[in-house]
């Protein structure tokens, strides 16, 4: 028995590609740019949505290409208006992504892989062993779903996307800039890459690509400690990647992109809070022009760290500014769904732990 060949993603090819196979098979080369307009723009996740095009040549398209789309396989919907899904891969893997409504803006956060190698102590996520990396048009796909939600339940157009979700973005490098590049694209969705941010753990080599690359995007470290000791007491990551080694790769990238950074430091009780790790991350701040997200910890089930006590939350962002820092303090969301990245991957059991 001959087995049938795989039929190739039809995302994977280039609108050139595309006009290319359609001349070669009778049809005209502007079905290309309609069909481009559909996979990009309008976001369709099948052939039989692209209604100006004949039922013969969607036929003929699911005859000859795949469309592995990703699906909504569950929705919570938070009092704070937070939504959180869990999206189910073509393969049946499932990943995760939220979107946070707030009064100026609408944020889709994204994943970047199933699952994650990086072991953070304090993520649920890092409970989780990598499955594999997610591909660009899967990535595009979480935004284009998010964005639906957006305008359905909220009347409001996304304006904003972090790769905050899931896995590291840095690597998963090459598909990651591809789905930034379809999501920028004027034959893509359109939105301004100053409108999005990718965040890492910090990987000092890709965060010089990064630089190297001349991205437009924004950047985030996930910094959590300016201090080596307690760095890698919660983040493994830290001991091929120290705080020195980070600060050079950063500088590195300023001078190449010219974009400020945002620290992420989430503060937990007992373990930063103290004016001291305040002082330590002021210094830190000295190396390249930033701005410091000081974010409440979203507790996860058998978690060894908990929430700050908020006057110590603010008191610490007090000293921050004092040092003419800009700091902004970012409640926890979805505290009644499960929102912490990872969470609903658990409960869905899709992803089995180590």
């Amino acid at each position: 028995m001959i087995e049938q060949a795989k039929k190739r993603n039809i995302r994977d090819l280039s609108l050139v590609e595309m006009q290319a196979f359609f001349t070669e098979n009778g049809e005209k080369a502007f079905r290309a740019k309609q069909l481009y307009e559909w996979l990009w723009q309008k976001s369709a996740r099948n052939f039989e949505q692209m209604t100006n095009l004949s039922k013969s040549l969607r036929e003929f398209l699911d005859r000859h290409f795949d469309l592995p789309a990703v699906t909504l396989a569950e929705e919570q919907i938070s009092s704070d208006r937070t939504i959180k899904n869990a999206f189910q891969l073509a393969d049946g893997k499932i990943t995760e992504g939220v979107l946070i409504p707030a009064t100026d803006r609408m944020t889709a956060c994204i994943s970047s892989q199933i699952g994650c190698s990086l072991s953070c102590k304090f993520c649920a996520t890092g409970k989780l062993k990598l499955m594999r990396n997610i591909r660009f048009d899967e990535i595009y796909d979480q935004v284009a779903i998010i964005k639906e939600q957006a305008e359905k339940h909220y009347n409001q157009p996304l304006s904003n996307i972090v790769y905050m979700g899931m896995g590291e973005p840095l690597l998963n490098y090459s598909q990651m800039i591809k789905s930034i590049d379809r999501i920028t694209a004027e034959d893509g969705l359109g939105m301004s890459p100053k409108r999005i941010t990718v965040s890492t753990a910090g990987i000092a080599k890709m965060i010089r690509r990064l630089g190297d690359d001349e991205v437009k995007f924004n950047l985030a470290l996930s910094l959590h400690a300016a201090n080596d000791e307690k760095r890698s007491k919660i983040m493994p990551i830290n001991e091929q990647n120290n705080l020195e080694v980070l600060a050079e790769a950063l500088k590195h990238y300023f001078q190449k992109t010219k974009n400020r950074v945002t620290y992420e430091y989430i503060i937990f009780r007992d373990f930063n809070d103290e004016i001291e790790d305040a002082r330590e991350l002021a210094e830190f701040c000295k190396h390249i022009p930033c701005k410091i997200n000081i974010i409440e910890y979203n507790p996860i089930d058998e978690g060894e760290f908990q929430q700050a006590d908020p006057k110590k939350v603010d008191a610490f962002a007090a000293y921050l500014e004092s040092k003419g820092l800009v700091v902004n303090i970012r409640r926890s969301r979805g505290k009644d769904i499960d929102a912490a990245c990872g969470q609903l991957a658990n409960k869905n059991g899709a992803i089995k732990k180590d």
